[in-house]
C-alpha cells in the first residue's frame, strides 16, 4: 500500500512539473495586462486605454494568458496519465482534462440555470488518474498479432477517451451539478444568520479547489450580493482568493530549504498571482501534495475571510 501511494505521488508530481510553466506564463501575462488596464465596473477594461497599440497589447496578453490557464488542466491530466501508462495515455488524459474547464461539451455538467460548471483542478487529477489506469488496463488485454501494432496509436486512444470522458461527463458531472445547487441554497440561507460563520465557509470553499466549481459558487454568491448593496461578503471572498497563492509563495521564501528549485520558482509566480487575486497560483503545490496543502490553504483562507468580514472590508 505504501509503495502504491509513493507511485501515486510520483504520478501527480510528473503532471505538476509539466503544468507549472503554464501557471507561470498565464499568471505573469495576466498580471502584466491587469497592471496596464484601467478598472471598469466589472473588472479590467482595456477599452478605456487611449493608446491603440497599448490597448491591443493588453488584449493580446490577456488572450495568451487566458489560453495558458485553459491549457493548464489538460496538461496536468495528460501527463499524470502519461506517467502511469506512457504515450497511449496522453490522448484520454488531454481530452478529459480539457472537459474539466470547458464543460459546454458535456450537457450533463450544467447547473440549474443552464451555466456550465467547471470541475477544476481536482477534476483534472481524477481524469488523469482515471485515464492512466484505464489505458494501463487496456494495454494488458491479450490481442491478435495483427491488431497489436495499432493498439497504442488507434484503438487505445479512441476507446480510452470515450470511457474516461463518459465517466467525467455522466458520472462525475451530475453529482457536482447537484452539489453546486445545494451549496448555493445553503449559502443563501446562511446569509441571514451568523456572518462570521458565513465568511469562514466562503473562505474554505474558495481555497478548496482553487478555481473549480466550489470556488466558483462562493465567488458568484459574493459578487451577486454586490448588486443588492452588500459588499462585505465579496470583501471576505476577495481576501480568501488571495491567500492560497500568497501563503504558498511566502512559504517557499521563508522555508527555502524545504523546497526544491522548481517549487521555489513556482512560489515566485504564486506571489505575483496572489497579488492580483489568481487563486490558481497555488495549484502546483496542491496537486503535488493535496492531502497536506489543501487543508492548510483552506484554514488560511478561512482566517483571511473571517478577518475581512469582522473588519467590514468592502464598505
Amino acid at each position: 500500500m505504501l509503495e502504491w501511494l509513493k507511485r501515486l505521488r510520483q504520478h501527480l508530481l510528473t503532471g505538476v512539473s509539466f503544468a507549472i510553466p503554464f501557471v507561470a506564463c498565464g499568471g505573469i501575462l495576466i498580471a502584466a495586462a491587469l497592471a496596464l488596464s484601467p478598472l471598469g465596473d466589472h473588472g479590467p477594461d482595456p477599452s478605456q486605454i487611449e493608446s491603440e497599440w497599448l490597448r491591443k497589447a493588453v488584449v493580446f496578453m490577456l488572450a495568451v494568458g487566458g489560453t495558458s490557464f485553459k491549457l493548464l488542466l489538460p496538461i496536468l491530466s495528460m501527463y499524470i496519465a502519461y506517467s502511469i501508462a506512457g504515450k497511449p495515455g496522453l490522448v484520454a488524459g488531454a481530452i478529459s482534462g480539457w472537459l474539466c474547464n470547458d464543460l459546454n461539451a458535456g450537457a450533463a455538467l450544467v447547473d440549474a440555470s443552464g451555466k456550465a460548471i467547471p470541475i477544476g483542478f481536482l477534476g483534472a487529477l481524477v481524469s488523469g488518474l482515471l485515464a492512466g489506469y484505464v489505458v494501463q488496463g487496456m494495454k494488458k488485454i491479450p490481442t491478435h498479432k495483427f491488431v497489436k501494432p495499432i493498439m497504442p496509436i488507434l484503438i487505445i486512444p479512441i476507446v480510452s477517451s470515450l470511457i474516461v470522458c463518459a465517466a467525467i461527463v455522466f458520472l462525475v458531472g451530475p453529482p457536482i451539478a447537484e452539489l453546486m445547487v445545494a451549496l448555493t441554497q445553503q449559502l443563501e440561507a446562511m446569509n441571514t444568520g451568523n456572518q462570521v460563520l458565513l465568511a469562514a465557509v466562503l473562505g474554505a470553499m474558495i481555497a478548496f479547489d482553487m478555481g473549480g466549481p466550489v470556488n466558483k459558487v462562493a465567488f458568484f454568491f459574493g459578487s451577486g450580493l454586490i448588486a443588492q448593496g452588500n459588499f462585505t461578503v465579496m470583501g471576505a471572498c476577495a481576501a480568501a482568493i488571495c491567500t492560497p497563492p500568497l501563503g504558498m509563495g511566502l512559504a517557499t521564501i521563508i522555508g527555502r530549504k524545504l523546497w526544491g528549485d522548481e517549487q521555489r520558482e513556482s512560489g515566485y509566480a504564486a506571489l505575483g498571482m496572489g497579488m492580483i487575486g489568481i487563486t490558481e497560483g497555488a495549484i502546483p503545490f496542491a496537486a503535488a501534495d493535496p492531502l497536506r496543502v489543501i487543508p492548510c490553504i483552506m484554514l488560511g483562507s478561512m482566517t483571511a475571510s473571517t478577518i475581512a468580514m469582522l473588519g467590514k472590508v468592502g464598505e
